[in-house]
């Protein structure tokens, strides 16, 4: 794929009387020549890489002054694409950079597709594509934990072990077709040896596809719904762990009409919560409404707090919502704990052995024994994001598993004492897996798919 002509975008967040910097980007053969089109710097500064110079962006046909910027060049190979690199530091807002962009656009520079920078990087040899996807996990982390795993993909940490596993069997290939093309010269193929590397190379993809649904996890976060029947204390649980007044307080029963959200991060994990209406039955329409509402968020949610008002203990009516939840991962969540005294939660037998937590939401009290509840129930479904060094995406484990597939299959081979021809096509296919991870075979309409998610400017 080329890289024909010089691109120009707008590189960060364009709001409406915020952000105090805006940048306009340009890469490409012209970029330079542009800049010096449009930017007129005062005094003797001098136009070298990696330098930042102070002046003024102007109309190339009315000398008007657009605004007044800074100016960084960045020239090959020294740069994000390893094309000359051109930034317009201009003042934030609306308008400042996007008169820049024209004016970039008017002098012959072609308006960049979304993540168009960070492919031509790619294609440059600036990054390998598990680098290029980990820049649009970094830009789109929601944690912590996430932004460490995606800089850790972007340090190259995830590539590493890829490149390793492709060369060991690009080892055993040339072993392999050695003794097809050289059988009377060579020493007979060594099978135990083979199998013993093979066997290796499979416990490392294990070891790699394990973190697929950790590095989901991390990116997409966890949703949470909060359940119970009116009045049980969902609201309260709400604010008391997202520490605010989301959600309307009163002990009145259906006061809570819609779901009400709420962004959290517990453990590295970032969590949506979801407070819903009291699910009961009611001739009240809108309340009605809510309450379906709240049946659909608990089906859709990747984890049910049901909640249960601890001084009244289990009842008929969290029976019924038990029934209806009872296929999601759940965790009882005993609120009002605090009105109990020194009297213990009544709860059935059978329902006893069910993930729980104790809390008193009206006076914050709780709150850690419900993470430590949430993290475990978390680890327990092999979805362990604490500590997670590297993590696999969709399209990297879908590869993968390819690649391990392939190898059993060299391994049937084998055992069933085929002749060394059948080894290679197997081979062949799990190296042009790997290479499909890194980049190194991979088609343009795979890339298309890839850098279509990114941001423009990127």
């Amino acid at each position: 794929m080329s890289t024909p002509g010089t691109i120009a975008a707008i590189a960060t967040a364009i709001v409406p009387a915020q952000g105090s910097v805006g940048i306009v980007r340009l890469s490409g053969l012209v970029a330079v020549a542009i800049a010096r089109t449009l930017f007129h710097a005062p005094g003797d500064q001098i136009w070298a890489s990696h330098r930042i110079l102070y002046g003024y962006v102007r109309h190339p046909g009315t000398d008007q002054v657009v605004d007044e910027a800074l100016l960084l060049l960045m020239l090959a190979p020294r740069s994000y694409t390893r094309e000359d690199v051109v930034e317009f530091h201009c003042h934030g807002g609306i308008m400042a950079v996007q008169q820049v962009l024209q004016l970039c656009l008017e002098q012959g520079a072609q308006l960049a597709q979304p993540g168009e920078f960070t492919l031509r990087a790619f294609l440059n040899g600036r990054l390998d594509l598990t680098q290029a996807e980990s820049i649009t996990d970094l830009v789109g982390a929601r944690s912590p934990q996430a932004a460490q795993t995606a800089l850790a993909g972007l340090q190259g940490k995830l590539a590493q072990p890829i490149r390793q596993l492709r060369a060991k069997c690009l080892d055993i290939l040339a072993e392999v077709e050695a003794r097809i093309d050289f059988e009377e010269d060579l020493p007979p193929l060594h099978e135990a040896e083979i199998q013993r590397h093979l066997e290796l190379v499979l416990v490392e993809m294990s070891h790699l596809l394990a973190t697929a649904d950790q590095g989901e996890l991390l990116r997409s976060g966890l949703k949470v719904a909060i359940v119970g029947r009116p009045n049980v204390g969902k609201s309260s649980l709400l604010n008391a762990w997202s520490r605010s007044d989301r959600a309307i307080v009163t002990d009145l029963p259906g006061t809570t009409r819609d779901v009400v959200e709420s962004q959290l991060v517990v453990g590295g994990i970032p969590i949506q919560v979801l407070d819903t209406a009291g699910i009961r039955d009611t001739d009240d329409k809108v309340e009605k409404i809510g309450v379906e509402r709240s049946r659909l968020a608990a089906q859709n949610a990747d984890l049910v707090l049901l909640t249960i008002d601890a001084q009244t203990g289990w009842t008929d009516a969290d029976q019924v919502i038990y029934e209806q939840v009872k296929d999601r991962p759940l965790i009882l969540v005993f609120n009002k704990i605090d009105l109990l005294g020194s009297l213990s939660v009544s709860l059935p037998t059978p329902y006893s052995l069910l993930p729980s937590a104790k809390t008193a939401a009206a006076l914050n009290q709780g709150i850690d024994d419900l993470e430590a509840a949430i993290l475990t129930i978390v680890q327990s479904g092999k979805l362990q994001a604490a500590n997670l060094d590297i993590a696999i995406n969709q399209r990297q484990a879908a590869a993968l598993t390819r690649a391990k597939a392939a190898l059993q299959q060299v391994q049937g081979t084998i055992a069933d004492q085929l002749p060394l021809d059948f080894w290679t096509i197997d081979l062949r296919s799990a190296i042009q897996a790997f290479g499909e991870i890194l980049g190194e075979d991979v088609t343009e309409s795979v890339l298309d798919r890839i850098f279509s998610r990114f941001c423009i400017g990127k």
